[in-house]
Parts: structure tokens; sequence; C-alpha cells
């Protein structure tokens, strides 16, 4: 017998059992006889046979399965959250598929629609890289959706997130408390997480008294072998310290600091976020608004549940807490 045409009908001829029987068994319900039990797990481990979600999904109009759009496969900040994801999947007994968006909006909008095509129960979809209009489908579907990380203010939307506005005021105002003049590297421009990065930073300078600069601002669109074109757009406004907004750009902007002689923290300092293995890497070692990844992960994926088990959902925006983490780079 071809075990890819393997049915569960074929278990039940095999173990001379209802199907109804081998449902029971391969769903762990304990309503049934040990003897037979065994009977029919032999029979499936012999056929070597594997449920199919999607016909399972035919009779209960559900899959158990969550995709998850991640925006790149490679970035350590998006792994710890993925992490929280299946943990708590597993826990609930949900199989995930991992989509890969390479941080591009269209093939963002191709595997969303993908995964919905293949009657997914829920979706996660990962990062900062929120386009309206991938906003506008989800906001067409009946799917239920969760965005981990990413900020929307839309109360349609189901998020989990850190107060990026007021982790942004609290870095920029530390710095500036120590007599430094600060600036902004924000994310790349489509990036939604960028307007309240820059609302916290505009705040930390009134706060202060300080008149606000465009100059002061470096969008980046970059990638991390620009450290050196960022730096140098800094040095001629005189800033010597900065807030940036991926782990990344922050230590290759430290890195071109360095590799000029200048001291860091004395002469030029940093303070990054996101908090990943990069900010323990380098030296010194980077300041960091330390987010809670594999809690944004969990707590999405939690969400996630009650949404599609049309459970009571008390808040469907959640902010979860922040810390501040002093480091060499700072220090």
């Amino acid at each position: 017998m071809d075990k890819q045409t393997i049915t569960i009908y074929d278990v039940a001829r095999e173990a001379g059992v209802s199907m109804a029987t081998v449902s029971r068994v391969v769903n762990g319900n304990p309503n049934v006889k040990p003897s037979t039990r065994k009977k029919v797990s032999d029979v499936i481990e012999r056929l070597q046979y594997r449920p199919n979600a999607v016909a399972r999904g035919l009779a209960s109009k559900k899959t158990t399965t969550v995709g998850v759009v991640i925006p790149s496969v490679t970035n350590i900040f998006f792994a710890a959250l993925a992490r929280g994801i299946d943990d708590i999947a597993s826990m609930y007994r949900y199989n995930i598929i991992l989509a890969n968006s390479d941080e591009n909006t269209e093939r963002k909008l191709k595997v969303f629609n993908s995964l919905l095509a293949s009657q997914v129960d829920g979706i996660i979809i990962i990062g900062h890289n929120l386009d309206q209009r991938l906003v506008d489908e989800v906001k067409r579907t009946h799917t239920p959706v969760v965005f981990a990380g990413g900020v929307i203010e839309d109360p349609e939307i189901n998020s989990v997130v850190i107060d990026y506005e007021k982790a942004t005021q609290e870095v920029t105002d530390l710095l500036l408390k120590r007599n430094r003049k600060v600036g902004l590297i924000t994310g790349p421009s489509e990036y939604m997480n960028n307007e309240v990065r820059l609302n916290g930073f505009k705040n930390a300078l009134a706060a202060n008294k300080i008149e606000f600069n465009e100059n002061l601002i470096a969008q980046a669109d970059y990638t991390e072998k620009d450290g050196n074109v960022i730096l140098d757009g800094f040095l001629a406004e005189g800033v010597d310290s900065v807030v940036v907004s991926q782990d990344t750009i922050a230590a290759a902007v430290m890195n071109a600091a360095l590799d000029r002689g200048m001291r860091v923290p004395e002469e030029f300092a940093v303070f990054s976020s996101n908090n990943s293995i990069i900010a323990e890497l380098v030296r010194p070692q980077l300041s960091c608004i330390q987010l809670p990844l594999y809690d944004i992960g969990a707590v999405a994926m939690r969400l996630l549940t009650k949404l599609m088990n049309q459970e009571e959902v008390d808040e469907r925006q959640v902010v979860l807490p922040h810390q501040l983490i002093e480091r060499g780079s700072t220090l």
C-alpha cells in the first residue's frame, strides 16, 4: 500500500474498528479501551499513517494550524519572538507554518494570502514593516490575526508590543541629562514604529527645553555597511550620542566611531534597542532598550488562541513592560 495514499479509512479497515475509533486514538481521547488503543496504534505505526490536518478540518472546520509571517529568518530579533510563539502553540496543540517575507511588503502580502488559502485557523505577523495595504487586508479577512512587535494605532487590530514612544523618551532624556547632544536613528521609512519613536524623541527634547532639528534624525534606509555615512551626518551636527532602533545599525555606527579612534562612550555614546545577542557580542557591549521578545511572541500566540476559539478577550492591544539596560556603550 502506498503510504502517501493511506487514509483514516485504511487504518480503520486494517484494525477492524470504526473511523471514529481511529480518530479518538489519534486525538488522544481517553474513551478508548487500552486493548483497542494498542491495536489501532500498531496499525498506524505499521502503515506509517499521518493524519491530514486539512482533511480533519473538513469535519471540524479547523486545521489546528497557525501561520506565522516572519520578516527574515536570519534576524535574531525575530527568531526570539518566533520561539515564544512556538512554545505556546505546542502547549495548545497547534502546528506552525512559518512563512518568510524577506522584509518585503509585496512578498508579505503574497505569503499572507497564501496562508489564508491554506485555511490556517489564525495568523501572527511579526515585525515593524507594516504597510497600510497589509493592515487593510487583515481587516478584510475573517481569519483571526495578531501583530507581534509592530505598532498599529487601529482599534480593530490585535497586537502585542511595548510602549516604543515611552522607551525612546526615557533613553533620550537619560542621555540629555548627561549633557549629551542626542541624535535618533529610526528604522526604514516604511516602518510604522518610526512615528512613535520620533514622538518620544521630540517629547524628551521639549522636556529638556531643546529645540528640535531635523538634522538630529537619520532614517536608516541604510545597511550595516553604512555606519560611516550615518556617523558623518551626526558629527557634522555636533551629535555625540545616538538612540538607535536596530542593534545591527547601532553596532555599525559604534564600530565606525571606534575605527576613527573615537572613545566610546566618552566621545560618542550609543543606546540601541531590541537587546539581541549582537548587543553582548560587540565591544564595548551595547546599552539597549530590552524588549521582552519571548513574551511578545508567547502573549501574541495566547491572544490568537482566544480569538480562534472565540473566547472573551479583555485587551486586543497588549502593551508589555520594557527595561533599560546600560552597558559599555554609554557607561
